[in-house]
């Protein structure tokens, strides 16, 4: 039985659809149970950001993840198909009125992706700190926090109610599926076999 890590959320749902389509069977979560058992699939419904740690650590052979969160949690996992779904993107956002200078010594940045905004600002040769928030990130340069923000945006509605604008993108996300490195191996034949009918699916659609 394969084990497969999902985000709870939409992509959760539409992960389920897309199963519910390939195997002509209803794939649904009961009330607010977080393992369902079907057709000789185990699925785990976790948190979007713990789903890297249970596949890499083995507790599940397969997930289901956005781009943005393998690269903050910088697991080594088998990436194997870009699914397309949550499209959304990682930008800087600061106040209207401000743009973002590089010649500046030292940036703030309020951000729950630590590594990503790390990473992203060392190549561009400028020192930053990074203040860890949890919600409402768009507060933090209204109130003289930070500088600017590093988010996740779909729609980029939310920054503009709140006076902030989008200065750059760092990167463009969406759900991929990945893979246990050691599961990869001792059952490749299984993990392939499945890869190929979610892509024939999403091709199809």
């Amino acid at each position: 039985m394969l084990t497969i890590a999902l985000p709870k959320g939409r992509i959760a749902d539409e992960t389920l659809s897309l199963f519910s389509k390939i195997f002509n069977s209803d794939f649904k979560f009961e009330d607010r149970k977080l393992i369902l058992e079907k057709d000789g699939f185990r699925f785990l419904l976790v948190r979007n950001q713990d789903v890297p740690t249970y596949v890499y650590y083995g507790s599940c052979d397969i997930g289901v993840v956005g781009f943005d969160v393998l690269e903050e949690k910088g697991l080594d996992l088998a990436q194997l198909l870009d699914l397309g779904l949550g499209k959304c993107k990682v930008v800087i956002g600061m106040k209207n009125t401000e743009k973002l200078d590089y010649t500046k010594h030292k940036i703030s940045i309020a951000t729950k992706m630590e590594n990503i905004t790390k990473n992203f600002f060392a190549k561009k040769a400028m020192a930053v700190e990074v203040i860890k928030l949890y919600g409402s990130i768009e507060l933090a340069p209204l109130v003289g926090l930070a500088d600017a923000i590093v988010d996740i945006v779909e729609t980029g509605a939310t920054m503009k109610q709140n006076g902030l604008h989008e200065v750059e993108t760092i990167m463009h996300s969406s759900a991929r599926l990945v893979a246990n490195k050691n599961s990869f191996v001792t059952r490749k034949k299984d993990i392939l076999k499945l890869t190929e009918l979610i892509k024939n699916e999403i091709e199809r659609a």
